[in-house]
């Protein structure tokens, strides 16, 4: 007897989750075909890929064709080369830099560096700014108050000269960058977008329905108002990439960073030896430069595709 009355809530419970995958990877194939109707958020996606592929290929490259000793991104040097920096050729195809370290190895190594602190101070700003907004838009009151005055001081305060500032004091890695830009963007304008999306929620018939059947304040917050946020929290989180990855260039170029390379560095390598603007080395600085406004344009154009399917009112009919 006791076999017989678990049996079909062991069957209710596989054909719940199987609906659930179901109706994911329905929403899932919804939405990529809304995505792909947007030729600039693919443009985007495909800048975006080429990007991790040589973020990928760096590692593979100097453990089977490249010696470290010459193509390290810090510490290589090329003694067959007798000039730096020289010209693009087929030993080094973007040329070397003025302390004789392959351009394009730098390139390639530094590209995991940007997506790391992307995607780090992305995480950051949608946790916070989605918890945050959250709680304001179902406590309202005094918390909505407190929060909502918050952001409008850090809105105020402008973001790449608060990052000098700090890094002036004390240099700043990649993690502490991430997690300041996190905390700024996460506390700032973001807060208050989803803020607002959460009052949209909060009057939806099923967080009444919750609560009316007995669910507390946390399970209805995150459990029904925080899904319902995560689509408009991981479009914001292409628009932090590309700030961070922007505020990073800034800063490393002013050498107000312990990073070991970057592409913000790699233009103050160019500045430092006075190459800056010289059109003979040119591969010294469009490599770099090129590199930080596709991959920051990439992210806003994916992001821009992603209001449209986030936002039924910006799809075309």
């Amino acid at each position: 007897m006791a076999s017989a009355t678990i049996q079909p809530v062991r069957v209710t419970r596989s054909a719940l989750w199987r609906m659930r995958l179901e109706l994911f990877w329905r929403g899932l194939k919804t939405n990529w075909a809304l995505f792909s109707e947007n030729p600039i958020g693919l443009i985007g996606l495909g800048i975006i890929l080429f990007f991790g592929l040589l973020a990928i290929l760096h590692p593979i490259l100097m453990h089977t064709v490249w010696s470290p000793n010459i193509y390290d991104p810090v510490s290589g040097f090329d003694m067959q080369v007798p000039i730096s920096p020289s010209p693009p050729s087929l030993r080094h195809l973007l040329g070397t830099d003025p302390l004789g370290r392959d351009v394009l190895s730098q390139l390639m190594y530094s590209t995991r560096y940007e997506f790391g602190l992307g995607i780090l101070s992305a995480v950051i700003t949608v946790v916070i700014a989605t918890t945050v907004g959250a709680f304001s838009a179902y406590y309202g009151g005094i918390i909505d108050m407190f929060f909502m005055r918050l952001a409008d001081l850090v809105i105020m305060v402008p973001l790449i000269p608060i990052l000098i500032v700090l890094a002036a004091f004390n240099p700043v890695g990649m993690i502490e960058l991430g997690v300041v830009i996190g905390l700024l963007s996460g506390f700032g304008g973001t807060t208050i977008v989803i803020k607002s999306q959460g009052l949209a929620v909060k009057v939806k018939p099923y967080i009444e329905a919750a609560r009316i059947a007995g669910g507390g304040d946390f399970h209805i917050i995150f459990s029904h108002m925080v899904p319902n946020l995560m689509p408009l929290s991981l479009l914001y989180m292409m628009f932090v990439v590309t700030g961070a990855i922007f505020s990073e260039a800034v800063l490393s170029f002013f050498g107000l960073t312990q990073i070991k390379m970057s592409w913000g560095l790699m233009i103050n390598t160019t500045q430092v030896f006075g190459y800056l603007l010289r059109f003979d080395t040119w591969y010294l600085l469009i490599p770099a430069s090129l590199a930080i406004t596709l991959l920051c344009a990439a992210f806003y154009f994916v992001g821009r595709a992603l209001d449209e399917v986030v936002n039924p009112r910006l799809r075309q009919r």
